[in-house]
């Protein structure tokens, strides 16, 4: 089996506008907050309380490398500044702080409104898996999560009327894996750019899914494309990372290698960067393995 680093990440997004209430006949519109994950307690408990290495471990092995970063290749690029922690009695005491009290069932609330929350993805075993330990571990902090299972053509597809499209992110949290195809993460980052929301008026193809929005994010981003030195460039990207990463918009579980499998005697040559069969005239057979 080839394994070979690349730059896709398998991630939970959070959502920043309200998923469930329509503001001008748009749900998730930017007029609106989400009525809890807009409280950055509720979105730090949850960093908390999805144990990655348990993920990597037990569902995704070599296949998937626990991770605190949304880019983490090239090397230059991987953020030395965030970390991981899997801490449900942290969590617990964050959400205590902030005033969110356990109440009938043991989930908790806040001036009328649960946490309660529908986790979405595509059907595919490591996802259920992966919905199944994040589940667990939020009953055990007071948080109710309700798993959506979506199959994997109709989530990932763009069909305007398809009520559950990734794009669309109608629930509250979802999870799926995005492509990083160039060894550069400028593209890849656009993600969070705030020109990027996707909305309505550009049926729902803007790159940036979560809808957050950060001044600060955006400056940092367009400086990095106006900025020749190599290594000033490389550290905004990575402030811009951070910056995602930091404000939990995003929760990254693990990364993603290009695996592939052949035979022992073939000698090939493969990247992350691009399909399998991007060198395929220079592959041969080595005859004396």
């Amino acid at each position: 089996m080839n394994i070979i680093e690349g730059g896709n990440i398998e991630h939970i997004q959070l959502n920043t506008t309200d998923p469930w209430t329509e503001v001008d006949g748009e749900r998730a519109s930017l007029k609106s907050k989400h009525p809890t994950l807009s409280d950055p307690a509720v979105r730090e408990a949850l960093n908390l309380l999805v144990d990655r290495k348990s993920v990597q471990d037990h569902i995704y092995g070599r296949t998937g490398i626990a991770t605190a970063n949304f880019v983490n290749n090239p090397p230059h690029y991987r953020s030395p500044n965030t970390s991981f922690e899997f801490n449900i009695a942290r969590a617990n005491e964050i959400l205590d702080r902030a005033g969110w009290v356990r109440g009938a069932g043991g989930i908790r609330a806040k001036d009328g409104k649960q946490l309660k929350f529908v986790f979405q993805t595509s059907i595919n075993a490591p996802r259920q898996k992966t919905q199944a330990v994040v589940k667990q571990a939020c009953q055990r902090a007071g948080i109710e999560v309700e798993l959506k299972s979506v199959t994997a053509s109709v989530f990932f597809s763009s069909d305007v009327a398809n009520p559950d499209t990734y794009t669309k992110f109608w629930a509250d949290l979802q999870m799926y894996t995005t492509t990083m195809g160039q060894p550069d993460p400028a593209q890849f980052l656009m993600q969070f750019l705030s020109r990027e929301v996707a909305t309505r008026d550009n049926k729902w193809q803007g790159r940036n899914i979560t809808r957050w929005q950060s001044k600060d994010y955006d400056e940092t981003w367009e400086a990095s494309e106006s900025e020749l030195d190599p290594v000033k460039r490389a550290a905004l990207l990575i402030r811009c990372n951070d910056l995602a990463v930091g404000a939990r918009v995003v929760i990254p579980v693990v990364a993603r290698p290009l695996v592939s499998a052949s035979s022992r005697t073939l000698r090939d040559s493969l990247s992350g960067w691009d399909n399998t069969f991007w060198n395929l005239r220079d592959w041969f057979r080595d005859r004396q393995a």
